[in-house]
């Protein structure tokens, strides 16, 4: 691998991982019937679980022995943090001094823009993970009394997995606000990214400067400690989470949160909003849910998590740099402005390519999969279910509406293809396949056209 580039070696990296994974999970003792699954259904588990989707085609917990659980917890706990940050701890802790070309590999996985002090950001990162999902499992211990579920459900809430031991997922768990609560907090650090997890501690020690000891500090001295991407995320992932709440809240009122009581509909409406963007995990049957809240869905895993996370999607700061950009175009300004910092035009560039990758690829493999699936159109908006697969399987949610066994071997296949675009990335997919850059020696006449 001395050749290829940082996108390569990342690409390579997911790829080897898959391949091993997909291999263990076909053997029959990875079977809770000691009889292989095949090697497509195998290699689509690998899939999901080293890009911690969550999609499945087998029941976890019933069609899995315990070591193909255990195989499955490891592919999404590598795959949620990320494989080249895994490799550069192990090489921390051989004592290997990292290269120049492994910071900027590790850079590029962790869209981080300085490779300076990036050995401490590692170690940063591995002790949040394991320090996270072990107070997630203790909290989950609580109410299940048993240590392997509540570990594996910690893992895979905080890697936005979407795994479950469970059939339903957590629709038993549906009432239960201590459950919810946990499981959204898990949900919801795995997805705000490291740099910002990284942040919070600042934010907590101006509230306690503020309210314990009572100095009067300025909330503008909290915003100059904190970056630009931190400010960015905990803003759009805050609008993002209490609009997802109360449209499903509204879309489903009298749908299928009919019979639940007031502070019922808005635990599950929250939680549906929380996980829908990246985790997976349902407290409702997602095939019975209603049209217009399908595709609202589909527009919150379009959107994912955050840069630097467990998730996929197209990523809040991604949102929030298009917002900025339209906002400048609106008010005819020649740079974007927000919270009074000035964001580069590569970096929007970058946004844009990204969502227009995104978009181009849900959509080409929605029509493919709408084509090659068709034996099963006479299902009540199939179109829309197709749409929804494809838009999960991208923005590594696991959200499905039940399509996802039915499909055929060639539909896993393109179901497989699209789990692992959404997490590579568009950009490092792009990159990747990319020819060498060329150099243009001259320019050709300007001439306007209209547009709109």
């Amino acid at each position: 691998m001395h050749g290829l580039k940082p996108p390569h070696i990342v690409i390579f990296s997911f790829l080897i991982t898959i391949l091993i994974g997909a291999t263990l999970l076909s053997l029959p003792q990875s079977s809770a019937n000691g009889t292989s699954i095949g090697i497509v259904d195998a290699f689509f588990t690998a899939t999901s679980a080293t890009c911690v989707t969550g999609l499945i085609v087998k029941d976890t917990g019933a069609d899995f022995s315990r070591f193909g659980q255990l195989v499955i917890l490891f592919l999404l706990q590598i795959g949620g943090l990320g494989i080249m940050t895994l490799s550069t701890f192990f090489a921390i802790l051989l004592g290997r001094k990292l290269t120049l070309r492994e910071n900027v590999v590790v850079k590029g996985a962790l869209d981080r823009h300085s490779v300076e002090g990036l050995k401490t950001l590692i170690l940063y990162i591995l002790g949040i993970t394991l320090g996270i999902e072990f107070i997630g499992a203790l909290l989950l211990y609580n109410r299940f009394g048993s240590v392997y579920p509540s570990i594996f459900h910690s893992i895979s809430a905080f890697c936005n997995a979407g795994f479950s031991l469970n059939a339903a997922s957590f629709m038993k768990y549906r009432q239960d606000m201590y459950v919810n609560i946990v499981m959204m907090v898990l949900i919801i650090l795995g997805g705000i990214g490291f740099i910002v997890l990284i942040d919070i501690p600042k934010v907590f020690k101006w509230i306690f400067r503020r309210v314990v000891l009572r100095r009067k500090e300025d909330i503008r001295h909290l915003f100059s400690k904190i970056s630009l991407q931190t400010k960015i995320v905990l803003s759009v992932s805050a609008v993002l989470i209490l609009l997802g709440g109360a449209v499903f809240f509204l879309l489903e009122n009298h749908k299928i949160l009919y019979g639940l009581g007031l502070e019922d509909k808005i635990l599950v409406s929250f939680f549906q909003s929380i996980t829908s963007r990246t985790a997976g995990f349902n407290t409702v049957p997602v095939g019975n849910l209603a049209s217009p809240t399908l595709f609202f869905l589909i527009i919150l895993m379009f959107i994912g998590a955050s840069p630097g996370s467990t998730g996929g999607g197209i990523k809040t700061c991604t949102l929030g740099v298009l917002v900025a950009g339209a906002w400048s175009m609106i008010k005819n300004r020649k740079d974007m402005h927000i919270f009074k910092r000035t964001i580069p035009r590569p970096i929007f560039k970058k946004a844009v390519m990204i969502a227009g990758l995104a978009v181009v690829w849900i959509v080409m493999f929605t029509m493919l999969l709408s084509f090659t699936e068709d034996r099963n159109e006479a299902m009540p908006d199939y179109f829309l279910r197709i749409l929804f697969e494809v838009a999960s399987a991208f923005g590594t949610v696991g959200l499905s509406t039940g399509i996802t066994p039915i499909l055929s071997a060639f539909g896993k296949i393109v179901i497989i293809l699209t789990m692992f675009v959404g997490r590579v990335g568009p950009l490092t997919l792009a990159l990747a396949v990319a020819m060498r850059e060329q150099k243009i020696f001259y320019k050709y006449p300007e001439e306007k056209v209209m547009v709109g």
